[in-house]
């Protein structure tokens, strides 16, 4: 066989792949004459492509780690329960619904008295704060972290429904139940006193048992508990010591309730009038809600000026020249004038709400007049007359008779010091000192020791000098004087 490379006029060409490529190929068959057959180069089957087996391999493993330290990142740890609720490889979303599924489908059979009666967590109202909870759950046990695999249950306190509870324990065992009667408010018109009727007590299961049971089987993960039940006595919704409190507020209002200036209750408003007011009416939890209706109180405030409104009462003082105050005649009362009303029926009805029956009144209030009268008694002695100055004015005078030569009257500024309506003056015993009795001398104002003024029934010499000392007045000028003047009163005898 003729190399290719050797052949006429075969072109070199290097050898090398393109070599590789080309195999011998017979041109006719070998007939057995003993000649060889003619063989041509024909071209080769193409080489097959190298495989990457490795690398397709090793992509979707890659990205199946990645997703499972992704998934790692959201998920809550292996064997992580809430309560009896299995949430390990749940994300917190799933967690939760999870959890308020396995309440909600919860079921208490109640034996005994309850008949195997069968109520469920929905039933029941029953919740707990399931996202908080997964969340908390996956916050202490994420999946990323191993060592917090199969950690303990977490604690997930059951609440329930009162009214939705009672609503499907009464249907579930209706025979279990009895109405509470609630204690009742009422005013007597007879007594004009508040009465509360007493309450009387009901029976029905015991929602606390209930939502223990259910609390219980949930956290032990049981779908199906059991709870032997009775009937217990259930309380009134208002009972009777709750009634008798607001009683006893509402008579001890009415006690006092009226319209007040300053501590006085100026004008009173009757017990049965001040109850018309008001609406007692039950509230949330068995207590009482008292409203007054301001409407109601309208009328009463419209009348109430001629009530109120009052005049002064002017006053008058006796004084002496110095301003000094020696007897008040009359004291002087204030006056007062009702204010501005327009929100006294508003507000004395929130007060009313508020237990408050004493309403402060806005008043005016008129300061009385006070006449000062600065008075004084004058004696001239060489006029032998008295004067009396009332504000330095001459109110009266009468003539007079002053103690004769040897008992002369004394003269300087004194005032009076001891009132006496009628006395004895001197000494019985004419034989000694001062010589002389009188008996009952009437009207005696002390003014200057034993010196006094005094009226005199004895003589009727006035205008001439005739006692022993004292100033001797007529009996109706000394009875005069007597009133007029106050202890302390100035005296002024002068020449």
């Amino acid at each position: 066989m003729t190399d290719l490379a050797t052949r006429p006029g075969a072109e070199e060409a290097p050898l090398g792949d393109a070599a590789d490529d080309l195999e011998p190929a017979a041109t006719a068959p070998i007939d057995g004459s003993g000649d060889a057959p003619a063989m041509a180069w024909a071209p080769a089957e193409p080489a097959p492509r190298k495989r990457h087996l490795a690398l397709w391999i090793g992509i979707p493993a890659a990205v199946a780690a990645v997703a499972v330290v992704a998934s790692s990142l959201v998920l809550i740890a292996p064997g992580t329960s809430v309560a009896g609720v299995p949430v390990g490889g749940m994300t917190p979303g799933a967690a939760a619904d999870a959890i308020e599924t396995r309440l909600a489908e919860t079921t208490i059979v109640l034996t005994g008295a309850g008949g195997d009666a069968e109520v469920t967590g929905a039933d029941l109202g029953a919740s707990v704060d399931a996202t908080a909870l997964a969340n908390a759950a996956f916050a202490a046990n994420p999946a990323w972290n191993p060592t917090t695999w199969f950690a303990a249950p977490i604690d997930a306190p059951v609440r329930i429904d009162t009214d939705a509870a009672t609503a499907a324990l009464r249907a579930a065992a209706p025979e279990l139940y009895t109405d509470p009667v609630d204690s009742a408010i009422t005013f007597d018109p007879v007594s004009a006193w508040y009465v509360a009727s007493p309450s009387e007590l009901g029976t029905g299961i015991d929602i606390d048992a209930v939502r223990a049971a259910l609390a219980e089987a949930f956290a032990a993960g049981v779908t199906v508990a059991e709870l032997d039940v009775d009937a217990t006595p259930v309380q009134a919704e208002s009972p009777t010591f709750v009634a008798q409190a607001t009683v006893d507020r509402l008579n001890s209002m009415l006690a006092s309730t009226g319209f007040y200036v300053g501590a006085e209750r100026t004008v009173p408003i009757d017990r049965a009038v001040a109850a018309s007011w008001l609406t007692v009416a039950s509230a949330e939890r068995g207590t009482y809600v008292v409203t007054a209706d301001a409407a109601a109180i309208q009328p009463y405030v419209d009348g109430l000026a001629p009530l109120v409104d009052r005049a002064a009462e002017n006053g008058t003082v006796i004084t002496d020249s110095g301003g000094d105050v020696l007897r008040e005649v009359a004291p002087g009362i204030s006056g007062r004038q009702l204010g501005d009303t327009s929100s006294v029926a508003s507000d004395f009805a929130t007060q009313l709400d508020a237990g408050n029956g004493v309403f402060s009144l806005p008043v005016t209030e008129v300061a009385p007049v006070i006449t000062t009268l600065a008075r004084r008694i004058e004696v001239n002695l060489s006029q032998q007359q008295a004067f009396l100055f009332e504000n330095e004015q001459v109110v009266a005078s009468w003539y007079i008779s002053s103690g004769r030569d040897g008992f002369n009257s004394s003269t300087g500024s004194f005032r009076i010091s001891a009132k006496l309506e009628s006395q004895n003056m001197g000494n019985p015993d004419l034989t000694k000192a001062p010589y002389y009795y009188t008996e009952n001398v009437p009207w005696v104002m002390y003014y200057n020791a034993d010196e006094a003024l005094h009226g005199a029934y004895w003589h009727n010499n006035f205008g001439n000098q005739m006692s022993h000392g004292c100033i001797n007045m007529p009996v109706d000028a000394a009875a005069y004087v007597y009133t007029w003047a106050p202890m302390g009163t100035e005296v002024w005898v002068h020449y």
